[in-house]
């Protein structure tokens, strides 16, 4: 028995380190793609392909949230009891509903496209929304694959589908997108293309998600001999039990994917009403969600890593009932999170500028102008951090429900704020990433308190003071090294590189 615990465990560590280490790749891969793209397309033609990849993002939410994650929890359950037939009829149930919301999602994105534009005030993104819309369908096939591997604890075929379709992107994105330019289309219509790189990209990833799928021959089910399709009122079963699972999830990632929605729309439409037209407040919004967004996307995901392991091991705390021991797994978790985040939040405020040039060195006048708002951003990282450790504790106690109020309330503050903010001409812009950092602040309040309800801890001031010192004097000498330095020869790549490593070391040493 304990040698099938240590292994169970080994397992789970290792599935979440590959996947860990596939997610950073494929972040690194998707700035490494807004570089180029970004000289292809410009801030305009950016501002249009990220309104279409928003809207795309909330479709795929419904598919990716939830249901995978049930689906491997009910097939892992029945691989546990030897139901070979069971996980047949799990998986062939399974992917008839991932197969109609796919279709139904691309049908949706396809005939209501002009009304997304017309909503979000951007008709030239109309020809995006087409060109990504089918990605819809192929990534609920590749959810419905992923789920059913990781339920077998296989983690690899998710991995590498998500690594293909990050690559599959990039190649085929930059590829239409350079043809389209040598062709001479407008600016829609490139961004349109590059759009299709996105379907493409996807749809080799379920190409081989299919083939893993094909060469995959359990024994448990190769033995079976029973009907897989089993019959109407077991499948209907196995629907509610998908649901039962998957709503909450999928209901609380659509409360963040929708609040992106609407604050893409409360961008574009606010900017216009202060004196912006469509063409320059899609340059506008494009700076801000190529460059600002995606530096800031990255840091969470290196960090939020730390606290995964730290998530099995309070359920089994929250299991034997040892309130002791729970306190002190989830003081761990905040500890870490805030060791890692707190630096990396003031580092990327402190340098905002510095970093944007090392990546997009081509474009000075798009890092003028989101460098202010990722200055704005980088606070906001290590909330960002928080919201992920707070949930997992929250998740860890089965209260599923907390965080999705959490979400409820912080949303209500990003729309409030942002229709504020950005409606004053002084702000304008600048309200985006203000109210996103009023949005998190709110949601981790809302989730430390219900935390703390279930799991009291005393002197929690000390988990965060330390490292807030600590980064604060780190950051700041190495900030006023980079000055000094620049002042004398001048910024440049080689400056950023080592005021940024002398920030890391002193860190470490005041540490």
């Amino acid at each position: 028995m304990e040698r099938i615990e240590k292994n169970t465990k080994k397992t789970f560590l290792s599935g979440v380190l590959l996947l860990t280490l596939s997610t950073v790749l494929v972040k690194v891969v998707g700035l490494i793609y807004k570089i180029p793209m970004l000289s292809y397309l410009g801030s305009e033609g950016m501002g249009y392909f990220n309104s279409a990849y928003e809207i795309y993002a909330l479709f795929c939410v419904i598919s990716t949230a939830g249901l995978p994650v049930a689906l491997s929890v009910l097939i892992s359950g029945a691989l546990a009891k030897g139901q070979g037939n069971r996980i047949k009829r799990i998986y062939r149930v399974s992917l008839s509903v991932f197969l109609t919301i796919g279709i139904v999602g691309t049908a949706v994105m396809l005939l209501l496209a002009q009304r997304f534009c017309a909503l979000i005030r951007s008709e030239n993104a109309y020809y995006s929304i087409l060109s990504i819309a089918p990605t819809v369908f192929f990534i609920c096939v590749s959810s419905a694959i992923r789920g059913y591997f990781q339920g077998y604890q296989k983690m690899m075929p998710t991995a590498v589908s998500q690594i293909l379709e990050a690559v599959g992107k990039l190649v085929f994105g930059l590829l239409f997108a350079r043809m389209a330019l040598l062709k001479g289309f407008d600016t829609p219509r490139v961004a349109a293309f590059a759009g299709l790189g996105l379907t493409l990209g996807t749809a080799v990833s379920v190409l081989y998600l299919l083939v893993e799928k094909a060469r995959f021959c359990p024994a448990e089910e190769i033995i079976a001999k029973t009907n897989a399709c089993g019959g109407a009122e077991e499948c209907g079963q196995i629907r509610k039990t998908l649901a039962r699972l998957a709503v909450p999830m999928t209901l609380g990632a659509s409360l963040v994917s929708i609040t992106k929605l609407i604050d893409m729309a409360m961008i574009l439409r606010r900017l216009q009403s202060i004196g912006l037209d469509e063409v320059a407040a899609n340059e506008a919004y494009g700076s801000y969600t190529t460059l600002a967004l995606s530096v800031f996307g990255l840091l969470p995901t290196l960090v939020n890593a730390v606290a995964l392991p730290l998530i099995p091991m309070l359920s089994a705390a929250i299991a034997s009932h040892d309130l002791g021991r729970q306190a002190q797994i989830v003081k761990s978790s905040y500890r870490l999170t805030s060791i890692f985040a707190l630096p990396a939040s003031l580092g990327i405020s402190a340098f905002a500028r510095p970093i944007l040039m090392l990546l997009f060195a081509s474009e000075p006048e798009t890092v003028s102008v989101a460098a202010p708002l990722l200055s704005y951003l980088g606070i906001s990282v290590f909330l960002s951090c928080m919201i992920t450790a707070t949930n997992s504790v929250l998740h860890a106690y089965q209260v599923v429900n907390r965080p999705i109020l959490s979400m409820m309330a912080g949303a209500a503050v990003k729309i409030i704020s942002s229709y504020l903010l950005i409606g004053i001409p002084s702000i304008a812009l600048a309200g985006a990433p203000i109210s996103s950092f009023l949005c998190n602040a709110t949601v981790v309040l809302f989730n430390l308190y219900f935390a703390a309800r279930l799991c009291p801890m005393n002197d929690l001031r000390s988990v965060f003071l330390k490292p807030m010192l600590t980064s604060t004097a780190a950051v700041g000498l190495s900030y006023l090294f980079y000055h000094l330095i620049a002042l004398r020869i001048g910024e440049g790549a080689v400056l950023t590189l080592v005021s940024v490593l002398l920030a890391a070391v002193l860190y470490f040493i005041f540490s």
